[in-house]
């Protein structure tokens, strides 16, 4: 099943297997997409889907150095460059969007952003800067309503400037404990608002930036990415998790998205989203379902026979095999990832990796 062609909402896939978005830090230059990263994501158009990297929505959600933008008309134009070349390759693409909240240094913001957060207070933590090296969290200051209301329409905003570049949809990134999951998750939403406290509250926000951007662009070509029980950024599981992404993934359900993307990070040593929760989610959510975390060929097929799943992301995998999809058709060695390239700034680790035959 897994290289059967598949048709998901406004899309027509011309496989099963979904590139997972993995940060690169390859925007050397003001946060503009270019050239280098053009090719990175053609070289990879034979995924039935690819989920762009980490976008960020705002100057404010820049939290870390050499991630991509899409907020102005520069981040649209390089962005095409991708888009097209992709498109030119036959592969379907969408822009991951996403806003790093209190996941920031001052240091990788521009003149003029500042770190912003459900609360007041610090990420524990360290992150990279390119000028400073290693450094803690910067304070994060805790967001007016006001505020959360224009982080919403910068969402919408930005998923309107991806639908210009070219992209055939988004995603939005309330995983990895960036700001969609900084409201959604207890252990850092201490709010007594509207936007925090109960159930309802911390699902708030998640909510409206997706509702927002389905009327910016269509439901049809809007996903989102969840991490029930992940652990990034401080994050981590809390007593409700369970009754909470159900109600959030009905509240979801209903919109009519373009897919469900529920990612478990339990193959990187995070604790497993449950069986029985990925479950319910997938009976729950009406529409596309995409599994995330630790797939290989054999693992991914039996989800989807099992009817766990619609679509499979593989994350690293493709990072190191740009010609995943036919590795994996005709069982073949996979390359193996060099870490040390992840996050570099030029070709090495990124666009050079060999190919069948090359």
């Amino acid at each position: 099943m897994l290289f059967d062609p598949v048709p998901i909402r406004s899309l027509s896939l011309n496989n099963r297997l979904v590139m997972a978005p993995m940060t690169r830090s390859r925007a050397i230059e003001a946060n503009t997409p270019n050239s280098l990263m053009a090719e990175y994501y053609a070289q990879r158009a034979s995924a039935g889907l690819i989920v762009s990297e980490a976008t960020a929505t705002s100057p404010n959600g820049l939290g870390y150095p050499r991630i991509p933008g899409l907020y102005d008309t520069e981040h649209v134009r390089g962005w095409r460059m991708t888009t097209e070349a992709v498109h030119a390759r036959g592969g379907t693409i969408v822009a991951q969007l996403v806003h790093t909240g209190r996941v920031a240094h001052v240091a990788n913001l521009p003149a003029g952003a500042e770190v912003l957060a459900p609360v007041d207070g610090v990420c524990p933590g360290e992150i990279y800067t390119d000028t400073l090296g290693l450094q803690s969290f910067s304070p994060a200051r805790a967001m007016t309503e006001p505020e959360i209301t224009q982080a919403i329409e910068e969402f919408a905003q930005s998923a309107a400037l991806a639908i210009e570049a070219g992209f055939d949809g988004v995603e939005l990134h309330a995983a990895n404990g960036y700001l969609i999951e900084q409201f959604l998750n207890p252990n850092v939403n201490q709010r007594t608002d509207g936007y925090g406290g109960r159930i309802d509250g911390r699902n708030r926000f998640a909510l409206e930036v997706t509702q927002a951007v389905c009327a910016a662009i269509g439901a049809d070509r809007v996903g989102i990415r969840l991490s029930p029980y992940g652990v990034f950024n401080a994050t981590g599981a809390f007593a409700e998790v369970e009754p909470q992404y159900l109600a959030l993934c009905e509240a979801l359900s209903a919109l009519g998205l373009l897919y469900l993307h529920v990612l478990d990070h339990s193959a990187m040593g995070a604790p497993p989203v449950p069986d029985t929760l990925k479950r319910q989610l997938r009976q729950r959510f009406d529409g596309p379902f995409i599994l995330a975390g630790g797939f290989d060929r054999a693992s991914a097929e039996v989800a989807l026979a099992e009817d766990r799943a619609d679509l499979i992301a593989f994350g690293r995998p493709f990072l190191a095999n740009p010609d995943l999809v036919e590795r994996m058709r005709a069982g073949v060695a996979l390359n193996t990832p060099d870490m040390a390239t992840f996050y570099t700034a030029d070709a090495k680790g990124y666009t050079d990796y060999p190919t069948l035959g090359s």
